[in-house]
């Protein structure tokens, strides 16, 4: 633990594996079964427990409580983990779970920003790059893809995939998958359309953006049923389109259903 800074009203089991340049805040918690990387900073009355890895560069405000046992009523106290990348932002009072399973993993990639009251449930996968805005909500089980972002009082229902560079609205309830690239809003959530901004500011090509738009308008057609949408995509000459390719894998391997827009909304 050479040249980290760690508060002496902080209470760290010695069993905790730490790095170095660790800060630590007043009162924050460390149990005995957290593994914390290189860099950290854990702010005043934050709480890591586990068994819990970590890696370096993450930052946990003050109140985030992390790497506690799932509330799935299933867990009869087996051993279950939580892995955490790099460089991620954790707010205040925002919390994240492990698995329910022995054995089972929540995990969570590189580069993430968890604003306040941000909650993580047990087995969830959560990307790189996201944004989860305040008081947005994931049940367990949930994928949550590269660069999606979940706006604030937004909750997502267990087992669902929010797919890569989507856009979440706020206040939106969302309890079927939401395909790569597009908005989701509303409650119930319906589609809005292509991330344009988003998918913009990130460097994608005008020409995959208008592809993904063609594709999007099949989706859209209220005289097609989901199964003839996905195959009018297959067909057409945006088929070869990379962003296209991802969006058709996605909708074929929905296990939840997919939400579809407003047009088709009850179809």
């Amino acid at each position: 633990m050479s040249s980290s800074n760690l508060h002496p009203t902080a209470l760290i089991d010695p069993r905790a594996r730490l790095g170095t340049d660790i800060q630590v805040g007043a009162y924050a918690v460390i149990g005995a079964e957290v593994e914390l990387g290189d860099g950290c900073r854990v702010g005043h009355h934050a709480t890591l427990d586990g068994p819990s890895k970590i890696g370096p560069g993450n930052e946990f405000f003050p109140y985030a409580a992390i790497g506690f046992k799932t509330q799935d009523l299933k867990y009869k106290g087996e051993p279950t983990f939580l892995e955490i990348g790099e460089g991620n932002t954790f707010r205040e009072f925002s919390t994240v779970h492990r698995g329910t399973a022995p054995g089972e993993k929540t995990i969570i990639g590189d580069h993430n920003l968890f604003l306040a009251y941000t909650h993580v449930a047990h087995n969830c996968v959560v990307g790189n790059h996201t944004i989860f805005s305040n008081n947005a909500t994931l049940a367990g089980h949930v994928t949550v893809g590269d660069y999606a972002v979940i706006s604030g009082l937004s909750a997502v229902h267990q087992f669902c995939r929010i797919g890569e560079h989507s856009i979440i609205g706020g206040c939106t309830k969302i309890v079927q998958d939401v395909p790569p690239y597009l908005i989701a809003d509303g409650n119930p959530a319906n589609l809005r359309g292509v991330n344009h901004v988003g998918l913009e500011r990130r460097g994608f090509a005008e020409a995959d953006i208008k592809a993904l738009r063609r594709a999007y308008r099949l989706l859209a057609d209220k005289t097609l049923n989901f199964s003839q949408a996905v195959e009018k995509i297959e067909a057409s000459a945006d088929a070869a389109n990379v962003q296209v390719k991802t969006l058709v894998n996605f909708l074929k391997t929905t296990q939840r259903g997919v939400i579809r827009p407003e047009a088709l909304a009850g179809s």
